[in-house]
């Protein structure tokens, strides 16, 4: 059986979830950091998650690809653009690498038209 994304993210956000009552602070620094760590910068949004997401196939994350593939269709990112960056993983992670890929194109497809990218 295939996995699904919409599954994987909602599955894990319960558990985030869980973790968000059971231990806020630990969850409220883990917030502050992602939100500090991904602002606008002299990287801007799109191009930080498109590395938050080069992190998730290389390491393997079901959820971190799903979350930041979200994440990045919010933002805009382009298909080509989607393609480069799961290249260059490929490039530095050779084969295990490449599978990952593949899923994040996966997650990419199944989620692209559940999403509305945010218009400024």
């Amino acid at each position: 059986m295939s996995k699904s994304f919409v599954e994987i993210t909602n599955d894990v956000s319960q558990g985030l979830a869980a973790m968000r009552k059971d231990v806020p602070e630990v969850m409220k620094g883990f917030n502050d950091m992602a939100k500090s760590a991904l602002a606008d910068g002299a990287i801007d949004g799109l191009h930080k998650e498109l590395i938050a997401l080069a992190i998730g196939v290389s390491s393997r994350c079901d959820a971190c690809i799903g979350f930041h593939v979200k994440a990045l269709i919010r933002l805009g990112v382009s298909r080509e653009q989607l393609m480069e960056t799961l290249a260059v993983c490929t490039y530095m992670g050779g084969g295990p690498t490449l599978m990952y890929a593949a899923e994040a194109v996966r997650a990419y497809d199944e989620l692209m038209p559940r999403l509305k990218p945010q218009t400024a």
